[in-house]
């Protein structure tokens, strides 16, 4: 599962990313409104954790154009406002949940785990490309029925791919939205871990998902 949040406060921002990521979430940190507007549209992200005290425009003014814009999912707020008024406004502008600060790690997990919950409810957290399953709730991989042994990155790995199917990606995104951090051109390890991942999903000749940009990255292809 991927989370945005946009958080300004870096201290904060750095104790949720890791916190997440330690529960194996790919977590992207904005820390501007206008910058968190923008990527809050890409389909990549399953949740938005949003503050609404941010530099640029706020939280609650993001949350209301995404709602006008028919984005729907889910949205936790993240705010030092704890007034019942505040509150109201924020899930009166279609907020799925509201935190106050200062809260606990374990709260914060518990309700972004409820929320992605009450999302799968709602849409199906299984995804097939060709004979290729991977259940986003459970984190179960299996091809033409046969399951499938994972690391945490190679899952990280594969679920991006699903994510952006049909999408060449090159290998310094990749490295951003798995990884989360610079990628040194002068390595191969992203090549070394498509590979590895090529290798355990059985992903050769006829029945390759994973295809070479040739000079640029990598493609999932799901036709």
């Amino acid at each position: 599962m991927k989370i945005l949040l946009i958080e300004d406060e870096v201290k904060v921002s750095d104790f949720i990313k890791r916190g997440l990521e330690n529960e194996r979430f790919i977590v992207d940190v904005c820390y501007s409104g206008n910058e968190g507007l923008e990527m809050a549209y890409s389909p990549a992200y399953d949740i938005i954790i949003l503050d609404i005290m941010l530099p640029g425009i706020d939280g609650l003014k993001i949350l209301q154009k995404l709602r006008d814009d028919f984005i729907q999912k889910p949205v936790l707020i993240l705010t030092a406002r704890d007034s019942i008024e505040d509150k109201i406004q924020g899930l009166n502008l279609g907020a799925d949940d509201y935190l106050a600060k200062p809260f606990s790690f374990g709260e914060l997990l518990a309700r972004v785990r409820a929320l992605l919950r009450r999302s799968a409810n709602q849409q199906s957290h299984i995804i097939q490309v060709k004979d290729l399953n991977i259940d986003l709730m459970t984190h179960e991989v299996k091809r033409d029925g046969y399951a499938i042994e994972l690391t945490a990155k190679e899952y990280a790995l594969l679920e991006f791919f699903i994510n952006n199917s049909d999408r060449a990606l090159n290998r310094i995104t990749i490295a951003e939205h798995v990884w989360q951090y610079d990628f040194d051109p002068g390595t191969n390890f992203i090549d070394v871990y498509i590979n590895r991942l090529r290798k355990k999903i059985g992903d050769c000749n006829n029945n390759r998902l994973i295809h070479t940009v040739r000079g640029y990255g990598y493609i999932m292809k799901t036709k």
